[in-house]
């Protein structure tokens, strides 16, 4: 599996990466020790290509080793890939939270 580098842009608010001269977003807002999780900007083809589960796995990676902030996924796909992997990423969530 091709690895996706993930980029914090602090000043867009957003989680980019760069992947086949296209860029892929997922916007955020933090509040205390959360971030919220919002709006991805990715084509159809790469959503279809598996594209998506490699960006949204590189995002919580990071987002697992760099704080330890809690996770409010607010936009469905990334609901979607929460539910899929939530064994691996379940302590990402504010205490009290189910997905």
């Amino acid at each position: 599996m091709e690895t996706i580098e993930v980029k914090d842009n602090e000043f867009l608010r957003q989680f980019e990466s760069l992947v086949e001269e296209e860029l892929i977003t997922l916007e955020y807002s933090k509040q205390e020790r959360k971030i919220f999780l919002s709006k991805i900007q990715i084509s159809d083809e790469k959503r279809e290509n598996g594209t998506l589960e490699k960006f949204l796995t590189a995002v919580f990676d990071h987002i697992e080793e760099a704080s330890r902030i809690r996770v409010v996924p607010t936009s469905k796909e990334v609901v979607k890939f929460f539910r899929a992997n939530k064994s691996k990423y379940s302590d990402l969530l504010p205490i009290g939270m189910n997905i």
